[in-house]
């Protein structure tokens, strides 16, 4: 597997201990349909999170989350309508993404969350 893969997998499990840490409960992990891929599904307090995770080794070269652009989104609201369209129960839904550097300052993971995305 290739190094940046497995710094995607280790970015998304990190994440999801990061957020069942704070209470949500997973609903799914790499979400599927058709070419469109929502890496978190999670609730908390009755609201819906479409979590994107972008994950780098560390912030040399600028910060994971400058890597969501307008179509990474664009994509994501995609999938979470059809995920709604077959999960009709939901009355509030969050897009979030997730920025994690793997080599922080400190030597440990370092997180930023930036809540309730919209294009």
């Amino acid at each position: 597997m290739a190094s940046h893969n497995d710094t995607g997998k280790t970015g998304e499990e990190l994440a999801l201990a990061y957020f069942l840490q704070l209470g949500y409960t997973m609903l799914h992990r790499n979400w599927r349909h058709s070419h469109w891929e929502i890496d978190l599904v999670l609730s908390r307090n009755d609201i819906l999170h479409f979590v994107e995770v972008k994950c780098l080794r560390s912030g040399r070269f600028g910060y994971p989350e400058e890597k969501v652009n307008k179509r990474k989104l664009q994509h994501i609201m995609n999938a979470a309508e059809v995920f709604l369209e077959k999960n009709p129960v939901w009355k509030k839904i969050q897009f979030d993404v997730l920025s994690v550097i793997l080599e922080g300052n400190n030597g440990k993971p370092e997180y930023f969350l930036i809540e309730d995305v919209y294009l």
